[in-house]
């Protein structure tokens, strides 16, 4: 049994991968050459200097833009802002809460060169959620978005932060729209009442400029840069804590990948999912703030038909996206009747489905890449590379730099094309959970991170996963997993969506429970069990079928499953 555990380890010790690199490809790792983020967006805001860099595009086709260099200029103000105006040293922690828009970029990247520690939290949490990550950050500063400004007094109850900063979605917006935006928006000119200083995000520049020969500082490549906490979707929220070099190793990971396939000039990518998120945070904004392209950031993607105006109104080239997106855009009779001139898709966050990819290329005429990556990973573990074979079903190759290994249930290596929990090592691994000792000692096994993920490698290295660790039905000893099923579920033309959860019978015995959302109100629980019948085995079909209008969901379109099994333990 040794002998079959040490063999296994040295299958993966190889990087059978790497043998599957497209040519343009360096299998090697190699670190950017910048000491910190601020390096990096001070490089690139002077190379590309007159180039738009980000442009906010409203689902009524209003919109606003910053340069390369007003970016590089205000987010420089902001940072002067924070440390002198406000005091903070090296270490605090800044929370961002709010949806994509201009201000994002400014606060983030001013939060970056001042050396302090970002701490990004979702616009959309309710004020307990909100105080909750608020505490455990011990966040000193909150920026927030003024939309959802009367969340403050409660959220902000038993936390330290000591000054609140509001951002408005149409801040940078030419006048006239700011004024349309305001008016439709119904905002009220008065700050509102949070028992702390509250001020104005483009007030806070103003302040910051007063500053202005305030020198930055540069932290170094170990210093913390963000607390990025996890979905939550099992329990409290745990804060990744990513240093500069986690997030630099990323991104030249990613650049590696990526840069075959990315245009010198005229690349636009259009920015849909949350940069609060950490995919759209690594790749979208920074990635391609690093390359020079023109980013389209839209405040939300729900549902599809807000994306249209950007969509007509900028030459899109690049789109990341999660399956659900994907998906969506597909139903959108404008879509379809026009599809965009993208040349390079990216999905993450939630697994593919072959059908949606296969559908997506045929209409768009390009391939969607899937990846594969975690908050503790800064995210990307893996990815399909643009450039070389894209292999539906996978989760692609491990990026530059990164070491893989499988476990069984005992904790031995099995070999590559046994299914086991996929443990990742690398210079984008995360330094622990914030001050969670114990929860980063159950997440680390001799210097590797455990993912909770099971998958399996392929003997050239391509990387499938199988499912969540803890979301595995075992079904009279045969494990059930639950992309599988709901894989097969939504092939039916009459299914939106399903979601499949183990539940417990009479006997106690676990079996498979399917959530299905309809597109076909006729459809009844005997056609989709027919249905079943014909694409799945015995065991993995559900015994029990529960139709709803729609699933539970988290921000980037992960179905919540405990959410669901809490629903089916309910006598």
């Amino acid at each position: 049994m040794a002998d079959n555990a040490a063999d296994a380890k040295a299958a993966y010790a190889a990087r059978p991968w790497l043998a599957s690199y497209g040519r343009d490809i360096n299998p090697e790792f190699e670190p950017l050459p910048h000491d910190n983020l601020g390096q990096m967006i001070r490089a690139s805001s002077q190379r590309f200097a007159q180039r738009t860099a980000f442009t906010t595009c409203l689902d009524n086709g209003l919109s606003g833009s910053l340069s390369f260099a007003e970016a590089d200029r205000l987010s420089d103000r902001f940072a002067a802002y924070l440390l002198g105006e406000l005091g903070l040293e090296a270490g605090d922690r800044v929370a961002i809460q709010m949806p994509n828009c201009l201000d994002y970029p400014l606060a983030a990247f001013g939060i970056l060169k001042a050396g302090l520690v970002l701490v990004n939290i979702n616009p959309l949490y309710t004020a307990p959620e909100m105080q909750q990550q608020l505490r455990d950050s011990g966040a000193r500063v909150l920026v927030l978005i003024d939309l959802f400004a009367d969340k403050l007094e409660r959220g902000l109850q038993d936390t330290r932060v000591e000054h609140v900063v509001l951002a408005g979605v149409a801040d940078f917006f030419p006048l006239l729209s700011r004024a349309l935006i305001r008016a439709v928006l119904t905002l009220k000119r008065e700050l509102p009442s949070a028992k702390r200083p509250v001020t104005r995000f483009t007030t806070a520049l103003e302040q910051g400029r007063t500053h202005a020969g305030l020198q930055l500082p540069e932290p170094d490549t170990d210093a913390l840069a963000a607390l990025q906490y996890t979905g939550g979707t099992t329990g409290t929220p745990k804060g990744a804590m990513l240093s500069q070099r986690n997030l630099l190793a990323n991104l030249s990971q990613i650049q590696a990948i990526a840069r075959p396939a990315l245009r010198d000039d005229n690349e636009t990518v259009l920015t849909a999912l949350p940069l609060y998120h950490i995919f759209a945070f690594s790749f979208n904004l920074l990635t391609f703030y690093m390359n020079g392209a023109h980013n389209v950031l839209c405040p939300s993607p729900r549902p599809p038909s807000k994306l249209r105006k950007a969509f007509r109104k900028f030459p899109v080239t690049k789109f990341s996206g999660v399956n659900l997106l994907f998906r969506g855009l597909l139903k959108e009779d404008w879509f379809r009747a026009d599809p965009p001139a993208i040349d390079m898709s990216i999905a993450g966050g939630t697994a593919l489905h072959e059908s949606v990819a296969e559908e997506w290329r045929e209409l768009v005429g390009s391939p969607v890449c899937e990846g594969y990556g975690l908050s503790e990973t800064s995210p990307v573990v893996s990815a399909n590379q643009p450039s070389g074979e894209i292999r539906l079903g996978t989760i692609g190759l491990p990026v530059p730099g990164t070491d893989i290994l499988l476990f069984d249930e005992s904790g031995a290596v099995v070999p590559p094309g046994a299914e086991g929990e996929l443990a990742v090592r690398g210079p984008q691994l995360f330094g622990g959970y914030w001050q969670m000792e114990e929860e980063t000692r159950e997440a680390m096994r001799d210097g590797w991170f455990l993912t909770g993920d099971v998958a399996c490698m392929e003997d050239d290295g391509f990387l499938r996963i199988v499912d969540r660790k803890k979301d595995v039905i075992d079904v009279g000893g045969f494990n059930v997993y639950p992309n599988e099923v709901e894989q097969a579920l939504e092939r039916h033309p009459g299914i939106e969506e399903a979601a499949v959860v183990g539940a417990r019978d009479a006997d106690d015995n676990e079996t498979v429970l399917a959530f299905v959302v309809r597109s076909d109100p006729a459809l009844d629980e005997k056609a989709v069990a027919s249905h079943a019948r014909e694409n799945l085995t015995g065991y993995k079909r559900p015994t029990r079928i529960l139709f709803r209008d729609s699933l539970p969901k988290t921000s980037v379109g992960k179905v919540q499953r405990k959410s669901l099994r809490d629903e089916a333990d309910k006598p």
